[in-house]
């Protein structure tokens, strides 16, 4: 079975990226089919040390694909992309606070900003789709929905809070299919944390997810939950920095990097 194909689906990421730069603001999910997204974290530089070693414990919901600065806006991830304004979203956060949500943060930018890009389970919805999984809140043209779990993250510095999960309704016949596609990409994440009752893992109403839409079940369906790079803003909100800046959540950088299902996230070939 294969899910009709979105006219966004098929778009490189070289475009899409110019169509959010243009200040198209929308949820990536669905998103240029094929290559890796990736959650935007930025923090001033006194804090990076301690931020990068919350992703090195916590590898799970905080894949590390690319740390850059202090002050650069640019990654070896996106040739040619600015991480100040090619995301479709950014959350502007102060002491814990959000200020602001901007389509670009390009005024705001600091040279003491460390910015870190950490995986993003979007870059393995294709492949479920591929092999006839399907994604309810696409279908519902919605943001996935993410939860604050009681699952805790192991602490770095004053870093430290709850893995933050994203929940798909599956097809209970199809999970064990979608865990096994999704175990070979830990730069997505990974495999589900979680199958089943949602009060077993801190979620008491799927109706009311904490950032995201929620999503309508389909008879059969069941709660399957992926760990999100959510859980490292997360870390920094609970940090209260006195300023940071992350995307919003669903709305990633998209890179040129093309998935693979090997754990590796080989560079796409410069076209010519």
């Amino acid at each position: 079975m294969f899910t009709k194909q979105r006219p966004e689906a098929t778009a490189l990421p070289r475009e899409a990226r110019a169509r959010f730069r243009d200040g198209l603001d929308t949820a990536t999910g669905g998103w240029s089919h094929g290559f890796v997204q990736a959650n935007l974290v930025s923090v001033p530089r006194r804090y990076a040390d301690d931020l990068r070693r919350f992703t090195v414990r916590n590898a799970r919901p905080c894949p590390l694909l690319d740390a850059v600065g202090p002050g650069r806006f640019t990654t070896g991830l996106a040739e040619g992309a600015d991480l100040r304004r090619d995301l479709p979203a950014y959350h502007v956060w102060r002491r814990g606070q959000l200020v602001a949500r901007r389509t670009d943060v390009v005024d705001l930018w600091r040279r003491d900003l460390v910015t870190f890009l950490v995986g993003c389970s979007f870059t393995f919805e294709p492949v479920l789709e591929r092999w006839g999984i399907p994604l309810r809140h696409l279908e519902q043209g919605r943001n996935v929905p993410m939860f604050r779990s009681n699952l805790l993250c192991l602490r770095a510095g004053r870093f430290r809070g709850p893995q933050v999960v994203s929940m798909r309704p599956i097809p209970a016949d199809l999970v064990r299919r979608a865990a096994r596609l999704t175990a070979d990409m830990p730069y997505a994440h990974g495999a589900p944390v979680y199958v089943g009752e949602p009060r077993e893992i801190g979620v008491r109403d799927l109706s009311r997810p904490d950032f995201g839409d929620p999503v309508r079940f389909e008879a059969g369906d069941v709660p399957v939950f992926w760990s999100c790079g959510v859980t490292l803003q997360e870390a920094v909100v609970r940090a209260r920095l006195p300023f940071a800046i992350t995307h919003a959540p669903g709305h990633m950088l998209i890179t040129d990097r093309r998935v693979r299902g090997t754990g590796e996230i080989p560079v796409r070939r410069r076209e010519r």
